[in-house]
């Protein structure tokens, strides 16, 4: 599952989402469950739903208890994202574990992160075109945009061409698979100080 691949999925799902545009909108995952593509599609979904409530949030004099409850959705959010992730990595571990050599060296970020930027750049660049689209602004607005998708769109290349680079290297024992947890405490009713100590 190279990058080409996971942005065309990408891109499916923000068209899939944006026919209803609602953050209440199900899920139709078109991929077969256990698969990476069902993942892929599921993750971008997740973040894609967290876009547009990040949207929301910042609605000024928005109700407290709306915002409230939508840091709330956020926080799960976050925290459903982050799972998938390492559901991915887990993913490209059982392909690439085992065939590095012995002065094989690390990477900085695992693959399932570098999908998680590939995902929120497809998100970046929708949105971005967008702007470029829009007929209500002036012409300064618009070229600022065009300046900000293009330099969106340079990231993606690089970004897809270092992601197939490093699968390479994985696959050549020149860098060692290893992922490395979140362990996001926030959400842990045993971690969260607020939470544990409500509860005792």
């Amino acid at each position: 599952m190279r990058a080409e691949d996971c942005n065309k999925i990408f891109v499916t799902v923000i068209e899939d989402y944006h026919k209803n545009d609602h953050v209440n909108s199900s899920i139709k995952n078109p991929f077969e469950k256990n698969k990476i593509h069902h993942l892929l599609y599921k993750k971008c979904w997740v973040d894609t739903v967290q876009w547009h409530l990040e949207d929301l949030i910042r609605i000024p004099n928005i109700n407290p208890n709306d915002g409230i409850k939508l840091k709330q959705r956020i926080d799960k959010s976050n925290q459903e994202r982050t799972d998938i992730v390492e559901m991915i990595d887990d993913f490209y571990c059982e392909i690439y574990q085992g065939k590095e050599k012995e002065n094989s060296k690390l990477n900085t970020e695992s693959p399932g992160w570098v999908v998680d930027r590939l995902s929120i750049l497809s998100l970046k660049i929708f949105h971005m075109n967008e702007q470029v689209s829009r007929k209500d602004v002036d012409e300064a607005h618009l070229l600022k945009c065009q300046e900000k998708l293009n330099i969106l769109l340079d990231q993606q290349v690089d970004l897809s061409n270092s992601f197939d680079d490093l699968l390479n290297d994985y696959e050549k024992g020149v860098k060692k698979i290893k992922v490395y947890r979140q362990m996001k405490m926030y959400n842990d009713a045993n971690l969260n100080p607020s939470l544990y100590q409500k509860k005792s």
